[in-house]
């Protein structure tokens, strides 16, 4: 797949989590609902961006909306186990901080800045009181939006390659987040590890 992205001449071809989660910052949004930022928390993102791009069967599913059937403006994959081996240990060490065992592991691919993904709460997440799911992002720098579930002012984070973004407590219930369309951008892997809810 021939996508716009470079690469950045900083990043080693070393691929690996930061055990410690160094940078870790939260976010309280209110109610419960909580956003932790971890800035570079994966090193040697270009490289996975790299292989993932490379390597996963990307599809393009195919939802509802009112009386028509569209393309999702984004490529996904589902894992039935992680396909490499840092991302099986990412999801066991975001298991022990966030005391849920982390057993789904997706992928959304951005093309570009016309891929995007509408404002929403996972849907059986939020049919809980307090839920996890966690983001890695790779390639390039996408906005990542949230707004509370019935309108109000929203917040915004800017994850860059490598960034780990987990959002807690009642946010999938009480915010909603998306990654909006934008004029243009580099390609961009968003990873996802979610648990059995």
């Amino acid at each position: 797949m021939d996508l716009a992205w470079q690469p950045s001449l900083l990043d080693g071809p070393a691929v690996a989590v930061d055990r410690a989660f160094g940078g870790l910052v939260r976010h309280e949004l209110g109610a419960g609902a909580w956003v932790d930022i971890a800035p570079g928390w994966l090193q040697g993102a270009d490289e996975l961006f790299d292989r993932l791009l490379r390597d996963t069967p990307w599809g393009r599913r195919e939802v509802r909306m009112y009386d028509r059937t569209l393309p999702e403006p984004r490529l996904t994959h589902r894992w039935s186990e992680a396909p490499e081996p840092v991302l099986a240990e990412a999801a066991a060490l975001l298991s022990a901080r966030y005391g849920v065992e982390f057993t789904q592991v997706g992928a959304n691919l951005y093309r570009d800045g016309a891929d995007s993904v509408a404002y929403h709460g996972d849907r059986v997440a939020r049919e809980r009181d307090t839920a996890v799911v966690a983001l890695v992002s790779l390639g390039g720098v996408r906005p990542f939006r949230l707004r509370p579930h019935g309108g109000g002012a929203s917040v915004g984070f800017l994850p860059g390659p490598g960034d780990l973004l987990v959002m807690g407590g009642t946010c999938q219930r009480t915010w909603q987040h998306g990654v909006p369309k934008v004029r243009t951008a580099a390609a961009r892997i968003s990873v996802q590890f979610r648990h059995l809810y």
